[in-house]
C-alpha cells in the first residue's frame, strides 16, 4: 500500500487529520509484532510501576511537608494535591524501552497522556491485514469508560431522592494548540457512545453558576476530562534560569472553581488534579533517594525498571560535566521529549550550558540506558496504557535517538488469540 492510501485509511473516520508532520509521514504501516510473553512482561512492568507511584503518593500524604521540601511544588500545586489526594490516577502511559538488561521506564505520564487515537486506529488497520495476531488496544475504550463510570459513582453526590442520570462531560484542553486534537475527538466520541452529553472548552470558559455547580460555556458539567496540564493551571516559570516565560500568571479563578466543586462533590475530574505530584519527575528521584521508605516489593520494582535518579541540585556539577555520556537531564514537568537533555547526544558546550542554566528545583539527573535498536537503528518507545491500575493498550513510537515530536507512530500486534 502506498503511504497516500495508508494515510486515507488512517484519516477515514475523521479522528486523525494530520498523517504528515512537516511534510514527512508520521505513521508507519508495518507493525511491531510481540509474542504473548513479551506483551505480558510489558503489562506487568506498567502495572507494577503504577502501584509504586501509588505507594509514593501514600508516603507523601503522610508527610505533606515533602511537597515543598523535596518536590519544590508551588502553593497552587500543593492546593491541587491537597484537594485531590489520594486520587491521582485515571489513565496513564508508562514509556518502556527494551534494553539488554530487560525493560527500563523513562517516565509514567499520568497527567495528560496522549497517543490513544493513534494506537487504536493503527492497531485496527494492522489487525485487519494480519493473520494469527490480535490488536492489544481493542478494550481501551471500554476500560476508559468503565473507569469514568466508577469515578462518577464514587465521587459525585447524588441529588436528594433522585437517581443520577447521564452526566454531562466537559473536555478541557488548550484550544490554542492543535497537536492533541485527535485525542480530544476520541474522548468526545467515547463519552457520546456512552450516552453522555459533551461540551468542549478551555479553563478560561469555566465558572461556578448561581447554584454552585461548574459550568462550561454556561452548560453545567458533572465530569471534567482534563487534558490541560496541571503545571499550566498553577504558577509557571521556565525550567531555565536564563529564560522568562511571557505568561506566568496562574489560572487561580478557574482552578479555584473546579477544586471547590470537587470538594463539594459536584464534579469529578479525570485525570484527577492529584496527578500533579506523580507527574513531577522528581518522583523518580524520590524513589531512589528515599527507597528505604518503600515496601520490599516496591524497592525491587524500582531497582528493576527505574534508572538511578537524583534531584539535580544534589549532584556535583563537575561529576555530571565529566560523565556527560552517562547522564540525562529531565525537567520536572517536561513532556513528550521536551526539556530532556541526553548527554551523549549533545555537544560539550550544550551540556555545560544545560548544567549552568538548569533552574534549581526543576530538574533531575538520571542514568542513561541504552535501548536496543531495530534493524534501521531506531529505538522503540512502548507506551503502555494503564487504566485504574491495569494495563489496557499500547502506543509505539520509533526514532533514531531520544523520542520527541518527530517520532514515527507504529502499530503493535500480539501473536496468538485474545
Amino acid at each position: 500500500m502506498t503511504y497516500d492510501a495508508f494515510a486515507r485509511a488512517i484519516t477515514a473516520d475523521g479522528t486523525i487529520t494530520d498523517p504528515w508532520i512537516d511534510g514527512v509521514p508520521r505513521f508507519r504501516e508495518q507493525p511491531i509484532v510481540l509474542d504473548p510473553a513479551t506483551w505480558r512482561g510489558m503489562c506487568s512492568a506498567a502495572e507494577d510501576m503504577a502501584a509504586v507511584y501509588n505507594e509514593m503518593c501514600q508516603l507523601v500524604s503522610e508527610e505533606p511537608a515533602l511537597l515543598e521540601s523535596f518536590f519544590a511544588m508551588t502553593p497552587l500545586q500543593c492546593a491541587m494535591w491537597a484537594c485531590s489526594q489520594p486520587l491521582w490516577h485515571g489513565i496513564a502511559r508508562a514509556d518502556l524501552f527494551v534494553t539488554k538488561d530487560g525493560l527500563a521506564m523513562a517516565e509514567l505520564n499520568c497527567d495528560t497522556p496522549t497517543g490513544e487515537a493513534e494506537a487504536i486506529i493503527l492497531g485496527r488497520i494492522a489487525a485487519e491485514r494480519a493473520n494469527d495476531t490480535r490488536d492489544p488496544n481493542t478494550a481501551l475504550e471500554a476500560r476508559y469508560c468503565a473507569m469514568l463510570d466508577a469515578l462518577c459513582a464514587r465521587e459525585l453526590e447524588p441529588s436528594a431522592g433522585k437517581e443520577r442520570g447521564p452526566e454531562t462531560v466537559g473536555i478541557i484542553y488548550p484550544t490554542e494548540f492543535t497537536e492533541d486534537l485527535a485525542v480530544i475527538r476520541l474522548y468526545k466520541r467515547w463519552a457520546e457512545h456512552h450516552k453522555r452529553r459533551v461540551v468542549l472548552g478551555s479553563p478560561y470558559n469555566l465558572e461556578r453558576d448561581d447554584d454552585g455547580a461548574l459550568s462550561l460555556f454556561d452548560e453545567r458539567i458533572d465530569v471534567m476530562i482534563r487534558h490541560y496540564k496541571t503545571d499550566w493551571w498553577g504558577e509557571r516559570a521556565s525550567a531555565w534560569d536564563d529564560e522568562e516565560l511571557a505568561d506566568t500568571e496562574p489560572l487561580s479563578g478557574p482552578l479555584g472553581a473546579v477544586l471547590e466543586c470537587v470538594l463539594d462533590r459536584r464534579l469529578t475530574v479525570v485525570n484527577p488534579f492529584g496527578s500533579v505530584l506523580p507527574q513531577n519527575k522528581r518522583s523518580m528521584a524520590f524513589m531512589w533517594e528515599r527507597i528505604h521508605r518503600f515496601s520490599v516489593r516496591a524497592q525491587a520494582i524500582i531497582e528493576r525498571y527505574v534508572p538511578v535518579t537524583s534531584r539535580f541540585e544534589t549532584m556535583h556539577r563537575e561529576q555530571l560535566r565529566a560523565q556527560r555520556d552517562g547522564w540525562v537531564l529531565k525537567s520536572d514537568y517536561g513532556a513528550e521529549g521536551d526539556e530532556v537533555v541526553v548527554g551523549r547526544f549533545v555537544s560539550d558546550a550544550d551540556w555545560s550550558a544545560s548544567l549552568d542554566h538548569a533552574r534549581t528545583g526543576h530538574w533531575i539527573a538520571q542514568r542513561y540506558f541504552a535501548a536496543e535498536p531495530n534493524e534501521l537503528g531506531e529505538t522503540t518507545n512502548f507506551g503502555v496504557y494503564v487504566i485504574a491500575g491495569q494495563a489496557a493498550g499500547v502506543y509505539a513510537r520509533v526514532q533514531a535517538g531520544p523520542t520527541d515530536a518527530q517520532a514515527v507512530s507504529v502499530p503493535v500486534l500480539v501473536t496468538g488469540p485474545a
